[in-house]
């Protein structure tokens, strides 16, 4: 068994971490140095998270993590589990080792995160919008500002810079503009037309390309 010392300091860092975190968070102790199949809990704090309490046995984390090579086990940490009624858990086993690096207990957290993801769930239907979007759209101060935005992402759309466009590329770009009613804010041609290096002659013959389906 692992010495009355150990034993102590584990229990004392286990009620500190359970104390600090709240009943949502369980800390437990599993004693590998007698017979652990059957029974290994020897610390448990706020047990009434998995419903287990002290001669309880391991867990499958513990028992799959022991089948492998003692010797480059390393902790788990920060992974999910689920109890036997649907909650959700964020986890983390540490083995503790003691004289010629043998591994004599496992040190385990686990934090009840079901209330989080409730809320998350909830805050993400009040914030996502109807369409689906990478970024959220800029609310312009002005219609010249409207109109720079709108000019940017003519030419994200088109995926190059205006000085890389060939004519199609700036058809395209002229389409989304004049679908999106930028030519409904004043003087926007003399702008757009400076903007892609074009006369207002063919930012017209342009418009009606893109209108037309042509290029």
């Amino acid at each position: 068994m692992m010495s009355k010392h150990t034993l102590a300091l584990l229990q004392q860092i286990a009620h500190g971490i359970a104390v600090h975190f709240g009943n949502n968070c369980e800390v437990l102790v599993h004693d590998l140095t007698a017979d652990y199949t059957n029974s290994s809990i020897v610390i448990i704090e706020n047990g009434t998270v998995t419903m287990r309490k002290i001669g309880d046995g391991p867990s499958h984390v513990v028992l799959e993590a022991l089948h492998s090579d003692r010797k480059t086990l390393k902790d788990k940490l920060s992974y999910l589990t689920k109890t036997k009624d649907g909650r959700i858990l964020k986890s983390s086993s540490m083995f503790i080792r003691g004289e010629n690096d043998a591994i004599e207990a496992v040190f385990s957290i686990n934090f009840d995160i079901t209330p989080m993801q409730m809320a998350e769930n909830a805050l993400q239907q009040l914030i996502s919008p109807l369409s689906v979007k990478n970024e959220p759209e800029n609310i312009p101060q002005n219609v010249n500002d409207l109109l720079d935005e709108l000019i940017e992402q003519s030419v994200r759309i088109v995926g190059k810079p205006v000085a890389l466009m060939n004519k199609e590329d700036k058809i395209a770009a002229i389409k989304f503009l004049n679908e999106s009613g930028a030519f409904l804010i004043t003087k926007s041609g003399d702008k757009i037309s400076t903007y892609f290096g074009i006369s207002k002659y063919t930012l017209y013959s342009y418009i009606d390309a893109g209108a037309n389906g042509h290029q």
